[in-house]
């Protein structure tokens, strides 16, 4: 199961034999089932987690509407950890569900500084992973601060192509922060247009 996470690492960071072969002690394998939690508000991110193969939810409940909001979703060959909790060992403010059976990759926090010690060139990549996840972080600001729902949506549908059949649809209304009948309706003006 290393060699999707190896692949993925070799696109930024080449490692020596002896190096991959060190690199895989630090690792374990879980599979999550459909809304079983990889994380619950208020506990410790322990690890971080590499999906082979599922979807994640990353969310929090708001206090005043008791509706869940979503941070981020998860996929095959990307990352889902809260990066605070897990970097500081402190309690996570949000939670993170499976929303499908899900494989995954994981590193503790000790195992995983241990790992950048003696495997330096990983800190390139790592270093790489967050400055991608800042940036589109930084991208969803702007985009819920400038753009109207409908152009969220497209720009929801033209970052991340391969969520928009993996998650259902109320959830991404959730991300975008509108109602699964406003999405609704989005979509289906253009279904017409595109007739």
């Amino acid at each position: 199961m290393n060699e999707q996470l190896l692949k993925n690492i070799s696109k930024h960071v080449k490692l020596s034999e002896e190096e991959k072969n060190l690199f895989e002690i630090f690792w374990t394998e879980k599979t999550l089932d459909k809304r079983d939690y990889l994380l619950r508000n208020g506990e410790i991110c322990r690890t971080d987690n590499y999906i082979i193969a599922g979807t994640l939810k990353a969310f929090y409940i708001n206090s005043e509407s008791g509706r869940e909001e979503i941070l981020y979703f998860a996929i095959d060959d990307w990352w889902a950890s809260d990066i605070d909790s897990f970097q500081k060992q402190k309690s996570s403010i949000y939670n993170i569900q499976a929303l499908e059976k899900t494989k995954l990759l994981q590193i503790n926090h000790h195992s995983f500084n241990e790992m950048l010690k003696q495997i330096p060139k990983l800190e390139k990549y790592f270093r790489i992973i967050l400055e991608n996840y800042l940036g589109s972080l930084q991208r969803r600001i702007i985009t819920n601060n400038v753009l109207d729902a409908e152009q969220r949506y497209f720009e929801f549908i033209e970052q991340y192509p391969k969520i928009i059949n993996k998650v259902p649809q109320y959830l991404i209304a959730s991300y975008l922060g509108i109602s699964a009948e406003f999405l609704s309706r989005i979509r289906k003006k253009t279904k017409n247009l595109l007739n």
